[in-house]
């Protein structure tokens, strides 16, 4: 049975750093691409970094560029996503997810994701 599960959210002030984790069972991760996405109220589920099975093949959007950093230990079959200098904006309910056998670069797509975890709340606020 294959299960992501995360962790490392919860309330911080603006302008401060999380570092979100997600560990796999039942897959072997080192064959996957995993993505991070955020889910706000109200909006649409959306990606914010990804990374590959090479992880010098990463993606981000606009609005985690040079903020965030997303990294993987195979052995550790975890995923990391660092958050820095983060703002209100940047709430929401994250969530990683793994694509099999991707292509080189990561996909910012959701929908070729084939197993997501449960998500993890992050809050910041004054």
């Amino acid at each position: 049975q294959v299960q992501l599960v995360e962790s490392g959210g919860g309330l911080v002030q603006p302008g401060g750093s999380l570092r979100l984790s997600c560990t796999a069972s039942g897959l072997i991760l080192e064959r996957y691409a995993v993505g991070w996405f955020r889910q706000a109220p109200g909006r649409e589920r959306e990606v914010v970094a990804s990374i590959g099975r090479n992880p010098i093949n990463t993606y981000y959007s606009d609005s985690a560029k040079g903020r965030f950093t997303i990294s993987r230990d195979n052995a550790k079959s975890t995923v990391y996503l660092q958050m820095n200098s983060l703002t209100a904006d940047d709430s929401g309910v994250y969530y990683c997810a793994a694509d099999y056998l991707p292509a080189a670069t990561p996909s910012p797509l959701a929908q070729v994701y084939d197993y997501w975890g449960q998500g993890t709340q992050v809050t910041v606020s004054s």
